[in-house]
């Protein structure tokens, strides 16, 4: 659920790693010149269901043109063709043996009753840090939890279930949410291995919800399910060209969810447009007794947010600049000036800068909390388990990681579970204080704070940059980001294709006060349809010169 937001990741050492990487001798005497071989992009066919939406689904299984189980049947086949053959981006961990039993008798009941809903007979793909009652595994990527089988779904599992969903598959992450080391390489698990983002097969998914990214935006399957703790929803939604929502914290149960932080950690939509993201946020939504803070959503909470995609919601809609989060890549800021004109002739009023003034107070803070969190989250998760749990505490996981070094780190370490285990319980006062400080600054004196000023509507910011090359050595390179007040205050953040750089897609992201997704969806949505800025991915093997 953790990305890679440069707040807590030391980019400054990684721009230095990454140019030590790539240092250029000169030449040598009368040295021959050698230009590496260009790597081949494999050959993709097109596919039946590219690009393809809900409503679009719906309207074929209607008309009888699709069945849900020949959706299943049509999708499966292309994850055998593209992910794990061709250019074999390898989101998908592993498929539900029951997806077609189940779909065939979605199918039945539509015929004897009619459809439940607009996720009726949809395939889903969902992150393998959620629990389902299946013949699936629930891992986080990891060997160490290989075997485990959770006694009950989550409540997300619950609730894609009831709407009609068919759960085809889970997707690979960044092994434990990407909470296992300060030096990670995002998108590769212990037993998931490395997913590939299909724009460029040599370049990062991004973020923990690297295999719903870019298995979604590869068109392997309708509508996903990501999770975030801090970017890990907008990044890999941003880096693969997806409309992604991250949740209120409490709008969307985490029950069932492997933890990072009951206080930031949040599962959401990740879909090719804001429309399927939409319904689908819908679908999660309901008070949990499991998970105290739903309870907050009571009354806040909707089951139709498809009711927000008003093609004119920028129309009048007061949104502030969030500009510290500029300055990190020039084509980035090019491209946000343009989106920032786009909102101006839709009709927006922009407050500009309208800066958080509190950004950079809370990055220590936050990674704190995280260490408790995590002790104190995981071990409970596990505990829950009870007998099936392979491994019983995040002790234990850190000495199976040892014992099996080879396999679980031949990469990077896990330094960051060592700290979590270092740390106390949560009623320790360091713990306490950090919390409320990054409340206070995130919600009061943050978000909240900037809003309430220029009475706004939104915040935008551009979610990261292009996509950068993948290092096993060095670990991600990312160079910035936007998503850690959202993240910290636990607000809502949106985040929507704004174009791309080098054929690499770039988002924008809109965020704001709690419970305020109906109006991020309706801004998200307006500014989708003003620039239609999705590309389809073209599986390259690199970006570079012909």
């Amino acid at each position: 659920m953790r990305s890679t937001n440069p707040s807590r990741r030391k980019f400054l050492q990684s721009a230095v790693n990454a140019s030590a990487a790539a240092v250029v001798y000169p030449a040598l005497g009368a040295a021959r010149e050698i230009t590496p071989a260009k790597p081949v992009t494999p050959e993709v066919k097109s596919f039946e269901l590219d690009e393809i939406t809900i409503p679009e689904l719906q309207d074929g299984m209607k008309s009888g043109k699709f069945t849900g189980r020949a959706l299943v049947e049509k999708y499966s086949a292309r994850i055998d063709e593209i992910d794990k053959r061709g250019p074999a981006v390898n989101a998908i961990i592993e498929l539900n043996p029951d997806a077609p039993a189940i779909a065939e008798a979605l199918d039945q009941e539509r015929k004897a009753k009619g459809p439940r809903g607009l996720l009726h007979g949809i395939p889903v793909l969902i992150k393998d840090n959620i629990d389902t009652a299946d013949r699936m595994m629930t891992t986080a990527g990891s060997l160490a939890l290989v075997g485990s089988k959770p006694p009950k779904d989550s409540f997300v599992a619950q609730r894609l279930r009831a709407a009609g969903a068919v759960i085809l598959g889970k997707t690979n992450l960044s092994e434990w949410a990407n909470i296992r080391s300060s030096h990670s390489t995002s998108g590769w698990s212990g037993r998931g291995g490395l997913t590939k983002n299909p724009y460029a097969l040599d370049r990062n998914p991004c973020g923990s919800s690297s295999g719903t990214g870019a298995g979604i935006s590869a068109n392997l399957a309708a509508v996903g399910i990501g999770t975030e703790t801090d970017g890990s929803i907008v990044c890999p939604s941003s880096s693969n060209g997806l409309a992604g929502i991250k949740p209120t914290v409490g709008l969307v149960s985490r029950s069932g969810i492997i933890p990072i932080s009951h206080s930031q950690d949040g599962a959401g939509p990740m879909c090719r447009t804001v429309r399927d993201a939409a319904i689908l946020l819908g679908a999660l939504t309901g008070v949990d007794p499991e998970d105290s803070a739903t309870a907050a959503s009571a009354g806040k909470s909707q089951t139709d947010y498809a009711q927000y995609c008003d093609p004119n919601g920028l129309k009048g809609a007061r949104i502030g600049v969030a500009r510290k989060y500029f300055g990190f890549n020039d084509a980035v800021d090019a491209l946000m000036e343009e989106s920032l004109d786009v909102m101006k002739r839709q009709g927006a009023t922009l407050v500009d800068p309208a800066d958080i003034e509190t950004l950079g107070k809370f990055d220590d803070s936050e990674l704190l909390i995280f260490m408790y969190e995590l002790k104190a989250d995981l071990n409970a998760y596990l505990a829950r388990l009870g007998a099936s749990a392979p491994v019983r505490t995040l002790k234990g996981i850190i000495e199976f990681n040892d014992r099996n070094r080879q396999k679980e780190m031949p990469y990077f370490g896990q330094d960051l579970f060592v700290k979590a285990e270092a740390k106390g319980p949560l009623t320790e006062k360091a713990y306490l204080d950090a919390l409320a400080k990054n409340h206070q600054l995130a919600r009061t004196e943050g978000i909240d704070a900037i809003m309430d000023k220029h009475r706004l509507d939104a915040l935008v910011a551009p979610t990261g940059g292009p996509a950068w090359l993948t290092d096993l050595v060095n670990g991600d390179h990312s160079a910035g980001g936007s998503s850690n007040a959202a993240a910290v205050a636990g607000y809502p953040n949106v985040n929507v294709t704004a174009g791309s750089i080098f054929g690499l897609p770039v988002g924008i992201s809109f965020f704001g006060r709690a419970w305020s997704e109906p109006t991020l969806i309706k801004l998200a949505y307006s500014f989708e349809q003003a620039t239609k800025a999705r590309q389809a991915p073209r599986f390259l093997a690199s970006i570079g010169p012909a």
